[in-house]
């Protein structure tokens, strides 16, 4: 008999965790909440993304035209040092290039996430209502 009262009870707490308004307006504002942040910083991120690519090719323009220079001075130590920390800076940059495409890949999944957790709350709350109308 306990079990059948534990049963009862189960699906009465299914029931109210399905038409329990106020949470399913909670976590919908919530989602809302985070989503535009979400957005914009996806799409800062593949703007920087994308300025992070245009700087590394004007890096590397400006390290083959200090290699010509270093060549034509034969050599002077200064613009080897220069050429060193020139490729230093290039290493770095495309360091954060790489972090910066990790970030903007799981903001995409994430984002992916959200969306997946509206949908089926809606799911349920459709199916929530449709059962209280029936």
């Amino acid at each position: 008999m306990d079990s059948d009262s534990t049963v009862t009870s189960l699906e009465e707490n299914t029931e109210n965790f399905c038409t329990n308004p106020t949470r399913d307006i909670l976590a919908e504002g919530i989602t809302n909440l985070f989503k535009p942040t979400i957005e914009r910083l996806d799409e800062r991120v593949a703007s920087t993304i994308q300025l992070q690519a245009e700087l590394r090719g004007q890096l590397d323009a400006l390290a083959a035209q200090l290699r010509d220079i270093e060549k034509a001075q034969n050599q002077i130590p200064e613009f080897a040092d220069k050429v060193k920390e020139l490729l230093n800076v290039k290493h770095k940059v495309t360091v954060i290039s790489n972090v910066l495409g990790t970030s903007q890949e799981r903001l995409t999944g994430l984002h992916k996430l959200i969306e997946k957790e509206q949908r089926r709350r809606q799911a349920l709350l459709d199916s929530a209502l449709s059962t209280n109308i029936s």
